[in-house]
């Protein structure tokens, strides 16, 4: 038997052990904040959610390709030939009829949940009816064998024939040529799928550790689900677009890879063209040379045709990958060319998806050491001035102490005047905040999903309906903008604050870290273009009652924009905890530190005995604030080692004497 092959699955067990590696090195960090009162809330909570994102972190993979292009076969090659079989249904024709995601989260139990076609009548997107277990049939995996997936996974090819009336009701298009719709049969009604999405929920070792494969069904049924292209596609890690060797690149091909895959964006990583089925050109006339020489031809041809570059082109035959892969023939799988397909997978896929946690984990983790750094490094401060002056106080008289202790309660009755301040500014900035929310809160989309229904609705003619929806964008866009101006508006308030405490009372603050908008601004533009690709066409527009488009664009385009802005809220939430949280803790370290140095004099002031007691507490303390630092600075460097980050310059720290 031939040594086992590396190939994907191996690469991404590797990503996911990186992945888990990370989780417990901020785990030790959030245990240790915790089990020492160093931190705050905001600080636990902002570790929580990185633990929750490391931990449930998804990476998607979606196939996309006309029917009998081999898409079911190539995802049985990549990632479940250990089955010794095929999992998914690969046979001539349609074999899935409805997106389906295979996936696994925790505490689940292994099933099949499909979505009847029908709840389209709902008006209520896939990803809100996620929430609702009773609008799905589950169907429960009694086993685990080949033999059971294979069954329960062909229910994703159920059909059923209906009136093209109901079909048009339910979103499909009808053409009577079947170019660019469902075609009629002989009893004029047409096949439509009977489910509208489907999850897979099983165990396998890849699904486990956070890998999700979405099989998209063919132009007509993609077509029928504006949420598969405006959300589950573009936010996909991976598009894998499929085409058979022997069919080239027809005009369906064109159309799915125009409209849904590449839809005049520029080019982005984890994007590839598939050509399948490479084997149809082993037919023993020619040598492997010419065999070669007509792939690089079609090769060529595809990427000529699709406008890309051949870098991007991978021809294979998923069908002798998965023969290699069940019988361990490394000859044939050599020849399949599936591996190059799967190097650029982990070249492209799994470098990008792991920058991308690594930044986030470094930002999230660096910015909570940093405030935690700042906290520590405060309190030694404090501690070293608590014992100067009392070192000071050795052989002082009375009168001495008694000056010490009024020059600390001054500076108490100063801090406590800007403690006014303080307040002042935290009434500004609820008022700020207040503000925000009533440019980019929900209520605020609510109202203008509100105002572009009924301009819709009121509409006469093509001119008003495209000037409603046209009109939408434009608000969302002007409310964006003025949530740009108050959240610079709290930053320079905030900014100007932290720089008035840092300066009249000492404390060690660095300027509050902004926020922008930008990429839900880039959202709103991506949705744009879907809409002006999908509704805003003059034969939509003509040919689309004016009720039916109406319920078209909210189904879709608004639902998006409804998801952005729940994304931005939550985010401008954590940001206004967070950008206040370091302000807060140092006001609060400020008022404990000068306590204790008020009743340090006053306890010495009555039992002048007590100064060596209270100076040799100190000394203590002082060791104890620096143990912690260097803890710090261990735990710091244990994420970056277990980010894979060289070691950066420790952070400068007070360390003299």
């Amino acid at each position: 038997m031939n040594a086992p092959i590396v190939n994907l699955a191996d690469q991404f067990s590797s990503y996911s052990r990186w992945r888990s590696g990370a989780a417990d090195a901020v785990a030790r960090l959030r245990n240790w904040l915790t089990r020492n009162e160093v931190g705050d809330v905001q600080a636990d909570l902002r570790l929580q959610y990185l633990l929750e994102r490391l931990r449930d972190d998804k990476l998607t993979v979606a196939f996309v390709a006309e029917f009998s292009r081999g898409k079911s076969e190539l995802i049985n090659a990549i990632f479940f030939a250990n089955y010794r079989d095929r999992i998914l249904p690969s046979s001539a024709g349609r074999t899935t009829m409805c997106p389906t995601e295979l996936q696994w989260t925790r505490d689940a139990q292994p099933e099949v949940r499909l979505l009847p076609i029908r709840t389209r009548a709902l008006r209520a997107p896939v990803s809100e009816l996620k929430r609702f277990a009773d609008e799905w049939h589950v169907f429960p995996l009694r086993s685990l064998e080949a033999t059971e997936l294979q069954v329960a996974l062909a229910r994703v090819g159920d059909t059923e024939r209906v009136t093209q009336a109901e079909a048009v009701q339910l979103g499909f298009r009808i053409d009577p040529k079947g170019e660019t719709g469902l075609k009629p049969g002989s009893d004029d009604k047409v096949e439509i799928p009977s489910w509208r999405h489907a999850v897979v929920q099983f165990p396998h070792p890849l699904l486990e550790q956070g890998l999700v494969v979405l099989d998209t069904p063919g132009l007509n049924a993609i077509g029928a689900e504006p949420e598969l292209t405006l959300s589950l596609l573009p936010n996909a890690h991976a598009v894998l677009f499929i085409l058979a060797a022997d069919t080239g690149v027809t005009q369906s091909d064109l159309a799915v890879w125009r409209e849904y895959v590449h839809p005049g964006q520029a080019s982005r990583k984890g994007r590839l063209v598939v050509l399948n089925k490479i084997d149809g050109l082993w037919d023993g006339l020619r040598d492997d040379e010419q065999i070669g020489e007509e792939i690089d031809s079609q090769v060529r041809a595809v990427s000529d045709t699709l406008e890309i570059d051949r870098a991007t082109v991978f021809p294979v035959s998923a069908q002798k990958g998965l023969v290699a892969r069940v019988n361990d023939d490394a000859a044939l799988l050599a020849r399949s060319r599936l591996p190059e397909l799967e190097r650029a997978l982990t070249e492209d896929l799994l470098p990008t998806k792991q920058d991308i946690v690594r930044d986030d984990t470094l930002g999230e983790t660096r910015d909570v050491a940093r405030q935690t750094r700042v906290l520590l490094e405060a309190r030694l401060s404090g501690l070293r001035e608590q014992l100067q002056e009392l070192t000071d106080l050795r052989g002082k008289n009375q009168s001495v102490i008694e000056y010490m202790m009024r020059k600390i309660r001054t500076e108490k009755d100063e801090f406590e005047q800007g403690l006014q301040k303080y307040y002042a500014v935290r009434s500004v900035f609820s008022d700020l905040t207040n503000s925000l929310f009533a440019h980019i809160g929900m209520d605020a989309l609510r109202d203008e999903t509100r105002r572009t229904r009924e301009a819709m609705l009121d509409s006469t003619f093509t001119r008003g309906l495209r000037d409603a929806m046209e009109g939408f964008f434009t608000h969302l866009r002007d409310n964006l903008r003025r949530s740009t101006d108050e959240i610079g508006e709290i930053t320079r308030m905030l900014d100007a604050m932290y720089r008035r405490f840092a300066i009249e009372h000492g404390l060690k603050l660095a300027s509050p870290v902004g926020f922008s908008t930008l990429r839900y601004e880039k959202e709103i533009d991506r949705l744009e273009a879907a809409f002006n690709r999908q509704i805003n066409t003059a034969l939509t527009l003509v040919t689309t009652e004016k009720h039916a488009l109406t319920q078209k664009f909210f189904e879709t385009i608004a639902v998006q924009a409804r998801q952005t802005f729940e994304v931005a809220n939550r985010d401008i939430e954590q940001w206004l905890r967070a950008v206040m949280s370091p302000l807060e803790t140092q006001v609060r370290e400020y008022q404990i530190q000068l306590k204790r140095r008020l009743e340090s004099v006053k306890r010495i002031h009555q039992a002048t005995d007590t100064l060596e007691d209270r100076v040799e507490e100190l000394k203590q303390g002082e060791e104890a604030v620096l143990a912690l630092i260097a803890e710090l600075d261990a735990l710091e460097e244990g994420i970056r080692a277990a980010l894979g980050v060289a070691a950066s310059e420790a952070p400068q720290q007070a360390r003299a004497a």
